[in-house]
């Protein structure tokens, strides 16, 4: 309980004290002014995500990046006591309960095998519920954005004892997550890391062509065919590649901003060797629309909802424009 506020008490006062000012002039706030310190563009096509900070209700504590529950987007259900189905799928992030209640209606949802019509029909947690033939589930999901530091290896554990992604995270959650994906022990950046097993499958398969952008440093600076060759294409050991975009940095001469769509083992570091350049240092910036923004080295933060929505659409799972409403 806050202790400004008189115990067993259900108002809340307003502080004593001079209301705010108007800005001065040339001010701004904190975020704005990390927004003017970005020194590249954000592709055209990226889809645009918000960070948990911008939302009212995380403001402050998106900004500064501490842990924030990771429960907040579930609910969860007693396993011995009924529930309605629509609440059941409204609480997987399907959709509304509304929404849901037209899915039953259209014959799109499944109890045990069973196509369920009627209004009102109550499920068990134990209950496998499809919903145009997936299964969906209300709770467990979790979905962590890390920074990913270096010296650091991309797996769940380690023969040699060195330190995971699991170990950057370990008061995340008390349960088991996965990283989508693998960096370099020494690439950083962003990394998801959940126990969305669909999720993560589509993600990673290369059907959905997922975007991943890359901040280079590179030991020389690149020349304008260099970077030709790199956007156009270049012959690697397992077969030609090339960069969906390449971006100068507008500051720093061997500094270039890298979106790729494949994921191919060591792919930046090999392709920018067959321009007869070599990485100095590599950091994942943007991974299937999400973004770094200013989280720092080895800090994590769970997705919001809006964030994890558009995960989905993006690998076209269950989402109103797939089930049509």
């Amino acid at each position: 309980m806050d202790e400004k506020s008189p115990r067993g008490s259900g108002n809340r006062t307003r502080k004593s004290g001079p209301k705010p000012g108007p800005k001065k002039e040339g001010g701004g706030t904190k975020r704005q002014s990390a927004d003017r310190k970005r020194v590249f563009k954000r592709d055209d096509d990226e889809p645009q995500m918000r960070r948990r900070g911008d939302s009212k209700a995380g403001k402050s504590r998106g900004r500064k990046h501490e842990p924030v529950p990771i429960y907040d987007h579930e609910v969860r259900f007693d396993k011995n006591e009924p529930v309605r189905l629509n609440k059941y799928i409204a609480a997987a992030g399907v959709c509304s309960r509304r929404e849901a209640d037209s899915l039953i209606e259209q014959g799109k949802v499944t109890v045990n095998g069973v196509v369920i019509r009627e209004m009102g029909q109550k499920v068990m947690v134990k209950d496998k519920i499809l919903v145009d033939g997936q299964e969906v589930r209300p709770e467990e999901f979790v979905y962590i954005l890390l920074n990913k530091p270096k010296n650091t290896i991309s797996t769940t554990d380690d023969e040699r004892d060195r330190r995971t992604v699991l170990d950057v995270i370990e008061k995340a959650t008390g349960k088991r997550v996965y990283p989508v994906g693998r960096l370099d022990r020494n690439t950083t950046g962003l990394m998801l890391l959940t126990n969305d097993g669909e999720l993560a499958h589509r993600l990673m398969h290369p059907s959905y062509k997922i975007r991943k952008v890359y901040q280079v440093e590179t030991n020389m600076v690149l020349s304008d065919e260099q970077i030709t060759a790199l956007r156009n294409g270049v012959q690697l050991e397992d077969g030609p590649a090339r960069a969906y975009r390449v971006d100068r940095h507008p500051v720093l001469a061997n500094v270039i901003r890298m979106s790729i769509i494949e994921g191919r083992n060591h792919q930046v570091k090999r392709m920018i060797s067959a321009v007869n350049a070599e990485v100095i240092s590599l950091k994942r910036v943007i991974y299937a629309g999400l973004e770094i923004d200013d989280l720092r080295s080895g800090k994590w933060r769970s997705l919001s909802r809006k964030e994890i929505f558009q995960l989905r659409q993006l690998v076209k799972l269950l989402d109103k424009k797939t089930l049509n409403l």
